[in-house]
């Protein structure tokens, strides 16, 4: 069971380091380290050593009477009896001379392009803006944080809802909560990136349009306790409460409990659905995770859970559906777990578990590159960005004084806003900009197509 709130700080201890030494080392004495010249004995011809030194130095002395066709002729025998060689000793073999089977400008790479090596991406070290988040609530089971697809991040400090519109910078307030409901305990953009959910520590959830400012509706009577995690679903308003109930919503109709998900024994403090709309995970302060399929869901009676994962040993907030692997879910464990473990949601299988070394906060998967971001508590509260498969650290990002609690990624999956308990917003450019689409250039796949064509 991860503490709801909790205040740590790191102590750094700087490494003192010493200044650059000189790396070559000096000769003892003059007679060492001499350079030795050892002839290549498999590349000598020795009878032509021989005969170059004793019958060879004959034939140039009597070289002045000889007649011109004399001369022609035993240069063409020299040459043709590779006799015009001027060294004895050979120190190593000659390369033989390539062969050119095609002219030089259709070789085979242009049949076999070579793929240019990638360059690495700059990852800054440092956010690039920070915002100040007071009244943030320190809280590790709840869900405060929010992008939209109409680029605008809310947030929720204290009893209030504040929308920041990333294409200006400005900020506003939606709604401010009266403290016998608050406070906000989460909140979640509609997929249309206008209308908002917002849970309340009341066990309610109000549903707010943020163009006109406007309350549209209260959902009642789906919690008995605060409601800490949501997710959309098209019109599908999914809820996570304290009271360990998990919500289907269709927030079109005036019943909008639909179905009802049971089978956590503590809160439920992450909700996630896959991207096609048929898998939900869950994850809970039991250390479970479960993963629903809709097509099982019943609104007669409590759905029964598709996979149960007991794998973890501490609280499960982080979840994350892989964007290029429709049946892949990474998740993360609270203090007492640390890990982050990947699993199979067709089969229920760990496919793998890292060892991260602090609490796992929550976590985002890039939508341009095979990467993942993990957000940590102590000791050094700070961003990993990890390779996928290999798991190897490609960054560590670092600047927040107290656990990153919440992450949100920008809809062009560029940008990745952080808040944490040191009542910060930060924003980080993590995973760099997409590469714009090239058009794939025209392969000509007839053989010897550079040659002229036999009429």
């Amino acid at each position: 069971m991860d503490a709801g709130s909790l205040n740590s700080y790191s102590n750094l201890k700087g490494q003192s380091r010493c200044p650059l030494q000189e790396q070559l080392l000096q000769r003892k004495n003059s007679k060492e380290n001499m350079d030795r010249f050892i002839p290549n004995r498999s590349a000598m011809d020795f009878d032509y050593a021989h005969y170059m030194l004793t019958d060879g130095r004959k034939i140039k002395e009597n070289q002045t009477v000889c007649s011109p066709a004399r001369e022609a002729y035993r240069k063409q025998l020299a040459e043709t009896l590779n006799m015009n060689r001027t060294r004895i000793l050979a120190f190593k073999n000659k390369p033989p001379a390539p062969v050119e089977l095609f002219p030089t400008e259709h070789s085979t790479a242009s049949a076999h392009p070579t793929k240019s090596a990638k360059p690495r991406r700059h990852i800054p070290q440092s956010s690039e803006r920070t915002l100040d988040a007071p009244d943030l609530v320190d809280d590790f089971y709840l869900n405060l944080l929010d992008w939209g697809s109409s680029n605008v991040l809310a947030i929720a400090l204290g009893n209030t809802v504040y929308l920041w519109d990333a294409s200006d910078s400005s900020t506003s307030e939606l709604v401010t909560v009266d403290d016998e409901n608050g406070p906000v305990t989460s909140v979640s953009w509609a997929p249309d990136g206008r209308h908002i959910a917002i849970g309340l520590n009341n066990s309610e959830v109000q549903l707010w349009d943020s163009a006109s400012n406007r309350q549209l509706r209260t959902l009642r009577g789906c919690h008995r306790s605060r409601v800490g995690s949501m997710a959309w679903n098209n019109h599908i308003l999914t809820t996570g409460g304290m009271d360990g109930q998990i919500v289907n919503n269709d927030v079109r109709i005036r019943s909008h409990i639909v179905e009802t998900y049971r089978g956590h024994e503590q809160e439920v403090c992450g909700l996630k659905w896959s991207a096609s709309g048929q898998q939900l995970a869950s994850g809970g302060n039991d250390n479970v995770v479960h993963i629903w399929d809709r097509s099982m869901a019943s609104s007669n009676s409590p759905t029964q859970w598709l996979h149960r994962l007991e794998e973890h040993t501490s609280a499960v907030k982080a979840l994350a559906w892989c964007p290029f692997q429709s049946n892949l879910l990474a998740t993360g464990g609270g203090g007492g777990d640390r890990t982050i473990k990947f699993w199979n949601t067709h089969t229920g299988a760990c496919l793998n578990s890292v060892d991260t070394g602090s609490q796992v906060c929550s976590l985002l998967w890039s939508k341009n590159e095979r990467e993942l971001l993990s957000s940590h508590g102590f000791t050094q509260n700070q961003l990993t960005l990890w390779k996928y498969p290999s798991m190897v650290k490609m960054a560590e990002l670092t600047g927040h004084t107290s656990r990153v609690l919440y992450m949100a990624q920008s809809p062009d999956g560029c940008t990745v806003a952080s808040a944490a308990g040191d009542e910060t917003l930060r924003f980080w450019n993590v995973f760099g900009v997409p590469e714009v689409a090239k058009t794939a250039p025209k392969v000509n796949r007839e053989p010897f197509s550079h040659l002229n064509r036999i009429r």
